[in-house]
């Protein structure tokens, strides 16, 4: 008897792979670049003579390949002109319910809200490894937000290196049943149509936790828009 796997019986696999891939190094990724392009030389240079760089220069082949790969995947979690960076159609359902924001884990293995940046709708991945909330230059522009006169520009560390951003105030920011008023978020063409709410904003609700994939805020009162 055949046993049969599902597709979805394997897309944790595939995003647990895809989540160790994004957090290797990109100084071991030079390092291995270098190292299989060396064994690909070698290869060639001993093919005639050996079946070893036949070998060689298939591994080589395979291991420049799953490189490019893993920079792929470690440039579309900030750059939504990679297709597997933001879901392009559609989002998973935010429900709001008992006083609660609750968003389901996206295929992508992010959180993902449709919020609102005084009153302009933006998609905004969720990382709790962000300090500060970031929003692209177009929703910044379409949002009325202009950087803090005489305020100095700070820099902040991405998947594409380090770059520097300008700090706005937000007068509203609303998803689900939240809506965090007067929040900083830094601002940036650098971060193409890219937005993330980081934790200056998650820090202001009453609690936050995760349940069996599900992301569910709970905002304080004062912050809490009323179904």
């Amino acid at each position: 008897m055949r046993a049969y796997i599902g597709p979805m019986d394997l897309e944790p696999a595939f995003s647990a792979a895809a989540d160790v891939l994004r957090s290797i190094p990109r100084s071991e990724l030079l390092i291995a670049a270098v190292a299989a392009m060396a064994l690909g030389w070698i290869g060639a240079a001993i093919a005639r003579k050996s079946a070893l760089g036949g070998m060689l220069r298939l591994f080589s082949s395979a291991a420049l390949g799953l490189i490019l790969l893993t920079v792929v995947l470690q440039l579309s979690r900030f750059d939504p002109r990679f297709e597997v960076a933001v879901p392009q159609i559609g989002l998973p359902e935010q429900v709001v319910a008992g006083g609660e924001t609750r968003i389901p884990l996206s295929p992508d293995g992010h959180y993902w809200v449709r919020a609102e940046v005084n009153g302009t709708p933006g998609n905004f991945m969720i990382d709790t490894g962000a300090t500060l909330t970031a929003i692209s230059a177009p929703l910044a522009q379409q949002a009325g937000l202009e950087p803090r006169r005489g305020g100095i520009p700070i820099m902040l560390g991405t998947a594409n290196g380090t770059v520097q951003a300008h700090v706005a105030t937000v007068e509203n920011l609303t998803f689900g049943n939240v809506n965090a008023s007067g929040t900083d978020a830094a601002i940036s063409e650098s971060f193409g149509d890219f937005n993330v709410i980081g934790m200056n904003v998650l820090a202001r609700l009453g609690s936050w936790r995760v349940e069996e994939g599900t992301l569910i805020l709970v905002p304080k009162t004062e912050d809490r828009i009323e179904e």
